[in-house]
């Protein structure tokens, strides 16, 4: 792919966020004709040579009060991010005054909330439970799969897979992470979740993101690992799930999967035409 042309005097702004520590840069797009590509996603993801994150996010106007489109670090696309998507609504909440928004992704319309001490809740939408809408491979019962383990599989606008162990700290998540996100049970891959009990309605849960690694939180697969334990009747529907960045509380209600947690925002910067022509 040729590398574009771009004018001397043109910058791309950007926001660094994070939610419990999964990190996220942010182009809101909605002012300027930037058009973000996969290149330029790895790009901006490289620790060393770039910004670094889990997921970037871009803010483009939609039908509702915006649109937000998700990039791996990999550079491949995922339809929902739950942690990204709160940082979003805190960042627009607090740029119009408003607590209440519609955000729409590629999951779908998704209604976030101020929920007050500084918290955002956002509804990710009604889990993905049949075979053929996480997706699998093929018909089979997405409660129990035939994986060692016997894990969980949920959708929520991506694809999961959770595993309910002993003692999910004693995991080798690097090694394990990485060898069922490519499960053959998955086509388009998967987020892989190792969890545990703690109490009652409290999970201890760890994560490795499918096209990222292991991240320190991640909101759609809090989702999906309350949601999974729900179905196996070992919680109730409103859980408490700490990861290695902090907590999140996760409400599975009738009208979808609410999640709720601080936000923060880091700081501003721009790339500069030097960086971006690299790409």
């Amino acid at each position: 792919m040729p590398k574009m042309t771009i004018r001397s005097d043109t910058r791309l702004p950007f926001m660094k966020m994070h939610g419990l520590g999964n990190d996220f840069v942010v182009v809101d797009a909605r002012h300027h004709s930037w058009q973000i590509t996969p290149a330029m996603a790895t790009g901006i993801a490289h620790r060393n040579m770039g910004v670094g994150f889990d997921q970037l996010t871009v803010i483009t106007s939609g039908a509702e009060d915006a649109h937000l489109t998700f990039y791996n670090a990999d550079g491949s696309t995922s339809a929902a991010c739950g942690n990204a998507t709160r940082c979003v609504a805190r960042y627009l909440m607090q740029q119009t005054g408003r607590d209440t928004l519609r955000l729409t992704t590629d999951r779908g319309q998704l209604l976030a909330k101020d929920a007050g001490d500084g918290l955002t809740a956002v509804n990710m939408g009604p889990p993905q439970l049949d075979w053929q809408d996480i997706p699998l491979a093929e018909e089979m019962d997405t409660l129990q799969l035939p994986i060692e383990g016997t894990p969980t599989a949920t959708g929520m606008g991506n694809p999961h897979c959770t595993f309910f162990v002993e003692d999910a700290e004693l995991i080798p998540l690097s090694e394990f992470g990485a060898r069922y996100e490519h499960h053959p049970l998955y086509p388009e891959r998967t987020n892989v979740q190792v969890a545990h009990i703690v109490g009652t309605d409290h999970l201890r849960m760890r994560v490795w993101e499918r096209g990222v690694g292991i991240t320190l939180a991640s909101g759609s697969s809090s989702c999906a690992t309350a949601v999974a334990a729900a179905r196996l009747g070992l919680t109730g529907r409103h859980v408490q799930v700490d990861l290695d960045g902090g907590t999140l509380w996760i409400d599975w209600r009738d009208d979808g999967v609410w999640m709720t947690g601080p936000t923060c925002h880091v700081f501003d910067g721009t790339f500069t035409r030097d960086f971006l022509e690299s790409l």
